[in-house]
């Protein structure tokens, strides 16, 4: 190893620090010589925060003031949530490696312990995502969505503070956060598919740089990085982007891949889910088909009037 310095860059919440130390000390565990250090960086979705994440384009909203740092040399690995990464990366940069991924599902906290089922007409919940608004409406279109945004501290202030009654957020944040006591119940992919790559911590390299590659490697879980794979090929296929009604989940056991697909309409009238199993060598091919088929069966449509 020639690297004595690696530098991370990433946001500044909480959440994001917590995912960058996480790197830095499974870095700093492999290579005791190494020192890693942290830099932060402001991106547009931090800044813009008046206005619903679909309203201001979705192509790296979380990523592209990080990206440009691996850019100019500045930065030597760029740590983002994966879900928050494109499937179309910039020119000379890729997806290096993801760590052990966290909680897949979403979880609902309420301002009073009432779980999803016992939410009644026009109580309020909080979100600024399609996907969890449409899969919400779709479970009981009589509820009221109010887009909130921030990070995961302000949503639940907001909540407390009467903006509404509940909100829907990413498990794997909430648990990172130590905020495990606030919440009111886990959603089953049933009722709410997640995000692609969701729980994922993406490490995001230049692609000529070998001996990064290297690194994150030997920090990488081989499993989860197919299967968050699997699922940015699927994202990939029909075009979506992280603020459009699109989900799919992979599990993974030793000899098959079972993915689950979903494209929906924002207002959750329409709902199109399929699954699909395979050997894990044809996962990828198998998540190409299974998007292919949704676009098919509707859900080209459905995308093309929300764009």
């Amino acid at each position: 190893m020639r690297k004595h310095v690696v530098n991370i860059g990433t946001r500044s919440s909480r959440l994001a620090l917590w995912q960058a130390r996480e790197v830095q000390f499974a870095l700093e565990r492999n290579y005791p010589g190494l020192k890693v250090n942290i830099v932060t960086r402001q991106t547009l979705g931090d800044k813009v925060l008046d206005k619903a994440l679909s309203r201001i384009g979705d192509k790296g909203l979380f990523t592209k003031e990080i990206e440009a740092g691996l850019e100019d040399g500045s930065l030597d690995v760029a740590v983002h949530s994966l879900k928050d990464l494109p499937t179309t990366l910039p020119k000379g940069l890729i997806l290096g490696g993801v760590l052990p991924r966290g909680e897949v599902r979403d979880v609902f906290i309420s301002r009073d312990g009432r779980k999803l089922n016992e939410f009644v007409q026009n109580d309020r919940i909080g979100t600024s995502s399609l996907r969890r608004q449409a899969q919400i409406l779709h479970f009981n279109p009589e509820l009221n969505i109010v887009d909130i945004r921030g990070n995961v501290e302000s949503r639940l202030r907001k909540m407390e503070e009467g903006h509404c009654e509940g909100v829907v957020l990413a498990g794997a944040g909430v648990l990172r956060l130590g905020l495990e006591d606030r919440i009111t119940e886990y959603l089953s992919p049933e009722i709410m598919l997640p995000a692609v790559s969701q729980g994922a911590v993406a490490m995001q390299i230049r692609d000529q740089d070998s001996e990064m590659s290297e690194l994150i490697q030997s920090v990488t879980d081989p499993m989860d990085m197919q299967a968050v794979s699997v699922e940015r090929m699927f994202l990939k296929t029909v075009e979506g982007g992280c603020q459009v009604p699109v989900a799919c989940y992979t599990e993974r056991s030793i000899d098959e891949f079972k993915i689950t697909g979903l494209i929906a309409s924002v207002d959750g009238r329409i709902l199109l889910r399929r699954s699909a199993s395979c050997e894990p060598a044809m996962a990828i091919k198998e998540a190409e088909d299974l998007a292919g088929t949704l676009l098919e069966m509707g859900g080209r449509d459905i995308l093309k009037a929300i764009r």
